[in-house]
């Protein structure tokens, strides 16, 4: 029950944020914390009356505004069926007594809909805004009020009409087909102007929240011991769904199923039992974590957050996301590329966390998924001290490191002031999603990615979360995979997951692009990281180590000055294709000694075309090649991920000294 009890501490401790609904640009999809026994729903249009029950108007309610809190009861918060309505607003079905008459498909459910908002009018709960609500629907013109004003439309028979009924240039003009496809299926919220009172809208009545909370404890009859705080109260027999968007009828508890407990117990309360506002209280808060500050894959989500409310750093972001860059400008200058320069913001602003929360605070992190659409299950949870988090998280990013190539960011043009995308180079941590990708590939139709590759990402995320939170060491079969498929160049090919036009056109124009396949660069940065992270004794560097001579490593620089050089003549005469090391680059990785005789062999008419020029790469390739012991140069054992070190530091080395050389060049006609 430690989950539970944490969330509840948390909704105690947030209680200010309750029914706060942001209205940042992007963020409309964000679910506020709710009141208790409220749930969300999106609405599509919006009835004004006055106090005495008088239809005033009504108008469509923007996308960016549906979100709308309404009270629910434990049936209605997680119906399926037709006969649970929600107490205030509703569908057409529920909420129209006229819904039938004007050709309503499903069973109308009027008659349960008002009984239940009499019988809160009526009681010692009741608010002015209830009874203007009950005198408006009792009348029984909802639907013809709506087609009078223009927002309904119906067809020749007196009935709502279906979208397929008018052309295209109808629908420009009928803004109700812009949000829903089928009228009779439109949600209905409510604002009732009442002299004195400033909160006209229903949904955001602070009041009516507390006095709908109140009346639903004050039915409850069902009482015991609560699991979670310890006192004899009202228990829940049905709890919330809509944890997550996309499995909106899962739960996390349920006792309806009697196989849930056969076997084990007689009834549901045998195993457990907990409050109703102990319930509403986690499920909230949880719902409200996972979209304020949780990651989502599919059907799978996790959230780390402070008891006290207090924000934390997101152990599921890279470096950039952590530090929040979002455009070039926010960058100030190029310099923040490097590896002192990121590292000391991420330590200064992971500094400024441990000085907000200090030392002792409470951090929890929880994972579900959801194996049906009706059940949601905890895959991990883990309780750890403020200091002790932070200290996971710097820990992560200072061993996991490497120069990524795969961020596009936004600046502004200097000559035409528009936006355009930029693709940096950033030393840091990758993502867990994006070291999924790496491992399994990325594939999608649609910008949505595969079931089946979503089980497997799901599944790699889970196994990577204990090396941030606990410190645990990386699993080697991930490594050797992502390794595995970086050496297989052309594996990447099959992306299906391929750039906007914006970020192809950003990827063309970097300067060290060295060949078209960004996923398979990608895929080599993440890869490196992988490998520095799974062998921390070796300390590698993430630079070139020119006294590092272990056969692994001085491979991958030899194979770096082939595709250097055979790179070199080819640009010299403006021709475009991949190098004989590319081409090669899995066989190399497989049988090294074997394939490079067969590229020593290649490169011949390319040293010819270069002449002299090439001279310092060859003697650079000589002094390598010394560098080995006979025994480890003659033999064709597979390479390991040391190769892809080796191969990427040399390759960055030498477009260092080209870009100086290229700099000086520069300078010299500047100063003549």
């Amino acid at each position: 029950m430690s989950w539970i009890q944490q969330l509840v501490k948390t909704y105690d401790n947030c209680t200010a944020a309750i029914g706060v609904q942001t209205a940042a640009e992007g963020e409309n999809e964000k679910v506020p914390l709710l009141p208790i026994a409220h749930t969300t729903y999106k609405a599509q249009v919006e009835i004004t009356l006055d106090q005495n029950g008088n239809f005033l108007g009504a108008e469509i309610v923007p996308k960016s505004e549906a979100r709308t809190i309404i009270p629910c009861t434990e049936s209605s918060g997680g119906r399926t069926s037709d006969k649970t309505p929600h107490p205030l607003c509703d569908k057409l079905q529920y909420v129209a007594k006229d819904y039938s008459t004007w050709g309503g498909k499903k069973k109308s459910c009027f008659a349960e809909y008002f009984m239940q908002l009499s019988a809160w009018a009526g009681s010692r709960y009741s608010d002015p805004k209830l009874i203007s609500i009950k005198r408006y629907v009792e009348k029984g013109s909802i639907i013809t009020d709506l087609v009078k004003c223009g927002i309904l439309f119906s067809d020749e028979s007196q009935c709502l009409a279906k979208k397929s009924d008018f052309t295209r240039e109808q629908l420009n003009t009928m803004n109700i087909f812009n949000i829903i496809d089928d009228q009779t299926e439109i949600f209905i919220r409510w604002r009732v102007y009442i002299p004195g009172n400033l909160e006209d809208r229903v949904w955001m009545d602070a009041e009516l929240w507390k006095k709908w909370s109140d009346y639903c404890q004050a039915l409850e009859s069902n009482t015991g011991l609560c699991y979670v705080s310890g006192e004899q109260v009202s228990i829940s027999t049905k709890h919330p769904a809509k944890i997550i968007n996309n499995k909106p009828l899962a739960k996390l508890i349920s006792s309806e199923n009697t196989f849930t407990y056969c076997g084990r117990f007689l009834n549901a309360n045998q195993a457990a039992t907990i409050g109703y506002e102990s319930s509403q209280k986690a499920h909230s808060t949880l719902r409200w974590l996972i979209s304020r500050q949780g990651y989502q894959l599919g059907d799978f989500a996790v959230v780390a957050w402070a008891t006290n409310g207090l924000e934390i750093p997101k152990p599921f972001d890279d470096q950039i996301d952590f530090l929040g860059i979002n455009s070039m400008e926010s960058l100030g200058s190029s310099e923040v590329f490097t590896a002192q320069n990121i590292a000391i913001q991420v330590r200064n602003m992971l500094a400024g966390y441990k000085q907000k929360l200090g030392n002792t605070t409470d951090i929890s992190v929880i994972g579900i998924d959801s194996a049906t659409d009706g059940r949601l299950s905890i895959i991990f949870y883990q309780e750890l001290r403020s200091a002790l988090f932070l200290e996971r998280m710097l820990n992560w990013y200072d061993t996991c490191q490497w120069e990524l190539n795969y961020k596009f960011l936004q600046f502004t043009d200097s000559e035409t002031g528009g936006k355009v995308k930029k693709l940096i180079s950033f030393v840091g941590t990758p993502a867990p999603i994006d070291i999924a990708k790496t491992v399994y590939g990325s594939c999608s139709e649609n910008n949505t990615i595969k079931k089946s590759y979503l089980c497997l990402y799901k599944g790699l995320i889970r196994r990577i979360f204990p090396c941030i939170i606990d410190g645990n060491p990386i699993p080697s079969d991930i490594v050797q995979s992502a390794v595995r498929r970086t050496c297989s160049y052309f594996s990447a090919r099959d992306n299906k997951d391929s750039l906007s036009s914006e970020d192809q056109k950003a990827w063309s124009l970097h300067p060290r692009k060295l060949n078209e396949n960004w996923e398979w660069e990608k895929s080599l940065s993440i890869a490196c990281a992988l490998f520095r992270k799974f062998k921390p004794k070796e300390n590698y560097k993430m630079s070139l180590e020119e006294d590092r001579t272990t056969r692994d490593y001085l491979y991958g620089r030899l194979l770096a000055i082939a595709e250097n050089l055979e790179n070199w003549a080819l640009s010299s005469v403006n021709e475009k294709r991949e190098t004989n090391a590319i081409r090669l680059f899995q066989r190399f990785s497989e049988r090294p000694f074997t394939t490079w005789r067969t590229l020593e062999i290649a490169l011949s008419p390319y040293k010819a075309r270069l002449g002299g020029k090439a001279n310092k790469l060859l003697r650079l390739m000589d002094q390598i090649i010394n560098a080995f012991s006979p025994e480890d140069f003659t033999s064709d054992k597979p390479l390991s991920g040391e190769f892809l070190l080796g191969y990427h530091c040399q390759r960055e080395a030498l477009w260092s000294r080209f870009e100086q050389n290229e700099n000086a060049s520069e300078e010299a006609i500047e100063d003549n």
